[in-house]
């Protein structure tokens, strides 16, 4: 088959020209091509710019819940740890033991003290003997009253005597003598009033001693319940329980240790609670308000989607609770956007088979419109 060459060199000036463009509109493939990436460009832009209208967003966001410090309330060495790195726990479960020898022995020293308050106070009849016997000081109080009535009275005739024996004296119409008897029965009769009054206080000191000693006696028995009440705790406390059911992270304790009071033996993340904390530019808050809707994703589950709800925002930025927070008064001043958190609360997980735990990172959308 013959070939044709066309020698560019020696042929017309209009043939190069026409061939060329024959060959571009034979290839208008480059055209389209630019044509629909710049169409898929500006329909990418446009919906991303309108998505933006729509949401307000951060990768500044992690999963937050609930960890519990499980910790020693008394001193001792550990007897048994019942608990491992990683392993769930239901509420209320026994996680470590403390050795309670020494506890159980301040509970029988306690009983011991208990039991000889209760034996100084007459037991069961202590109440009612007590009452007995303020009652009997009342009484006597009661009769003692009475002679001061009586005394007072006998006193109050034998002045009447002495009056009227000292007028009949004067008149010469009785004897030295009846007069001298009449003083001497009124001098009696004053004694008299004298030793009732006095034995008047006695009995009200008498009912004041008898009511001070129920009081000390009652006092004494309730510090001895106390203190047995108080040494039953501390043991109480040896068995060392969580008080939610979650799992058991960060294990600080081993079999043999001596703890105090106070020392954090182990942490559980409990099951329930997780929420999100996202932290928003300041410039971002003017669109979020509480109640709206989140869309997140979770780093860990790429592609993976849930739901929330934006359920409060913090009254400070979080640079205001760093150790050491910003003072702008001093030195040169460096505007920096600051970050506020919000907290969201989950209103769809992932399932069962890809658990939200505390720490994972997200990337959170507040849906604003």
């Amino acid at each position: 088959m013959a070939t044709t060459v066309i020698d560019t060199e020696h042929a017309p000036a209009g043939t190069t020209g026409a061939t060329t463009e024959r060959a571009t509109r034979r290839n208008p493939l480059p055209l389209i091509v630019l044509a629909l990436a710049l169409t898929a460009g500006g329909y990418w832009g446009y919906t991303r710019w309108a998505w933006g209208q729509m949401h307000e967003s951060t990768e500044n966001a992690q999963i937050d819940g609930h960890i519990i410090p499980v910790i020693a309330r008394v001193g001792g060495y550990v007897r048994s740890v019942n608990a491992a790195e990683n392993q769930h726990v239901a509420g209320e479960a026994a996680l470590v033991a403390i050795d309670d020898r020494e506890y159980k022995v301040r509970v029988a020293q306690a009983d011991a003290d208990l039991a000889a308050a209760r034996a100084a106070s007459g037991v069961r009849g202590f109440e009612g003997q007590a009452a007995a016997l303020v009652q009997t000081t009342t009484n006597q109080r009661a009769v003692t009253d009475a002679q001061v009535v009586a005394a007072k009275a006998q006193l109050t005739r034998a002045q009447s005597d002495l009056e009227r024996a000292n007028d009949l004296v004067a008149k010469q119409i009785v004897s030295r003598a009846q007069l001298d008897a009449a003083q001497a029965a009124f001098d009696a009769a004053v004694a008299n009033v004298v030793a009732t009054e006095r034995q008047v206080n006695a009995a009200q000191s008498n009912i004041s001693g008898a009511q001070a000693g129920v009081r000390l006696a009652s006092a004494r028995l309730l510090s001895a319940e106390a203190a047995r009440e108080s040494a039953a705790l501390q043991l109480s406390y040896t068995t060392v329980s969580t008080p939610v059911t979650g799992t058991v992270a960060k294990k600080l304790v081993e079999v043999g240790q001596l703890v105090q009071p106070g020392q954090t033996l182990m942490s559980v993340v409990a099951d329930t609670g997780t929420f999100i904390t996202a932290n928003f530019k300041e410039t971002q808050l003017g669109q979020i308000h509480p109640g709206q809707r989140v869309e997140f994703e979770v780093d860990a589950y790429a592609g993976a989607k849930a739901e929330g709800e934006v359920e409060s925002i913090s009254s400070a930025t979080g640079a205001r609770f760093a150790l050491l927070p910003p003072d702008n008064a001093t030195g040169n001043f460096t505007k920096v956007v600051q970050r506020i958190p919000v907290r969201i609360r989950i209103t769809r997980a992932l399932g069962p088979d890809k658990p939200l735990r505390p720490g994972m990172s997200v990337v959170a959308h507040v849906i604003t419109k």
